[in-house]
């Protein structure tokens, strides 16, 4: 793992992150994880995948009702069925990130990818974020949607992720020193971000030689 090249991706909802994430993998001719990582949870864990899905980023209000502390899902006990069912499932999105980093170079996207990785010298933590208008414009092209109800889809998606990410991450959603790079893509093509995020990448592995 030490010689591999990872890149996390957090996001804001409608500021192109996840297309940043797709790009970015096939410019490095990497593998790229985001559903992905539940599958393989999944297989792993013997939780059926559409429970991963209701669990995941998006139903992370609903999934918190009722949760205890993060360290009792992360105690080394497995997948006890006393432990709550978000946070077995949690926990084996977390094994299946480690395992996944440990398999070769690739990037991830959510998930809290880069609180699983965090203080690995070869990781780069990236977060993307926009403006309110460019990410409404971009909800309104890509969804067919209103001005008004992609607003609302930035304002709903924005808060189920921070708060998934806040309660499972030692920190908050967004904040600066998680990251290594955090990049406005107003202004910006995705491909000349993808390019930034690449070479960033590459001094990186390269400074840990």
């Amino acid at each position: 793992m030490q010689n591999h090249m990872i890149i996390t991706i957090g996001r804001e909802y409608g500021s192109g992150g996840r297309e940043i994430g797709e790009m970015l993998a096939k410019r490095l001719n990497i593998a790229y994880y985001d559903k992905e990582i539940l599958t393989r949870a999944a297989e792993q864990s013997g939780i059926c995948e559409e429970v991963m899905e209701a669990h995941d980023e998006k139903g992370a209000l609903r999934s918190l009702l009722g949760a205890g502390a993060i360290g009792s899902a992360m105690s080394g006990i497995g997948y006890n069925m006393q432990i709550p069912m978000n946070q077995r499932i949690f926990q084996a999105q977390f094994d299946a990130i480690t395992q996944l980093a440990q398999e070769g170079s690739c990037v991830f996207v959510g998930r809290c990818a880069d609180y699983v990785l965090r203080g690995l010298p070869n990781v780069t933590h990236v977060f993307i974020y926009a403006s309110p208008e460019h990410k409404t414009e971009r909800i309104m092209r890509v969804e067919g949607v209103s001005e008004d109800k992609a607003r609302e889809m930035i304002r709903k998606t924005d808060k189920q992720r921070k708060s998934y990410y806040n309660f499972y991450a030692d920190g908050n959603w967004g904040m600066r020193s998680n990251y290594d790079l955090m990049l406005r893509t107003d202004g910006h093509s995705l491909e000349e971000l993808v390019e930034l995020i690449a070479a960033y990448a590459h001094m990186k592995v390269g400074g840990q030689g």
